[in-house]
């Protein structure tokens, strides 16, 4: 008896038969799938231009932290030549009147060039201290900026973990829910981009 190879091949399986998943079941899952997609690739477009953002403004603390560190060794400097300035005056008032007639004209101007001197280096002491107090105001600002975009980051990389789950086990609820903490990540990273005074300040306490 002779095989015919057409009869071994099996025939297509209709609807029931190996896959008993409605075809609407499908369309759901492929719906919610498409949505968990979608949702993650802004998520991780938004994170990637707050990255840039707050990778610069990083860089702008360090120097604003440098700076002041700077401004303030500038002060102690300034401070210090005050203080010989003062000294050097004192000393010289402490010996005038012992000092000869012919020598208290030169004791009167070492004395005035000294008064001088410290007067200037306490002006320019003052000055130095307000660029430092200037430096701390600024990185103060930076940092408040950035703990907008590490609560942005943690918020969206939790958003993103419940997505996935959420498109593992077909869960609507769970893809819900993964768009509030994924909202305010958001909020966060505009807040921070923008400039808005957005920042809860416990959370941020508790974090750092």
């Amino acid at each position: 008896m002779d095989l015919d190879p057409l009869e071994m091949v099996a025939e297509p399986s209709g609807f029931g038969d190996d896959d008993p998943t409605p075809p609407a079941e499908h369309r759901k899952r492929a719906r919610l799938n498409a949505a968990v997609a979608i949702t993650v690739a802004l998520l991780a477009t938004f994170m990637g231009i707050c990255k840039i953002k707050d990778d610069n403004i990083c860089q702008a603390m360090q120097q604003a932290q440098a700076d002041k560190i700077d401004h303030w060794g500038y002060y102690q400097a300034r401070n210090l030549r005050q203080e010989v300035a003062e000294a050097q005056a004192t000393q010289l008032r402490l010996q005038q009147p012992s000092a000869p007639t012919a020598a208290q004209e030169g004791y009167a101007q070492a004395i005035a060039k000294y008064d001088a001197m410290a007067k200037d280096q306490a002006q320019k002491k003052q000055d130095v201290m307000a660029q430092a107090n200037a430096d701390q105001k600024n990185y103060d600002a930076l940092n408040y900026r950035d703990d907008q975009f590490d609560l942005s980051d943690a918020l969206l990389a939790i958003a993103i973990s419940m997505l996935a789950v959420s498109s593992l086990t077909q869960l609507l609820w769970l893809y819900l829910l993964s768009l509030v903490p994924a909202g305010f990540g958001v909020l966060m990273g505009v807040a921070g981009l923008v400039g808005l005074h957005i920042h809860p300040d416990r959370l941020s306490a508790l974090l750092s």
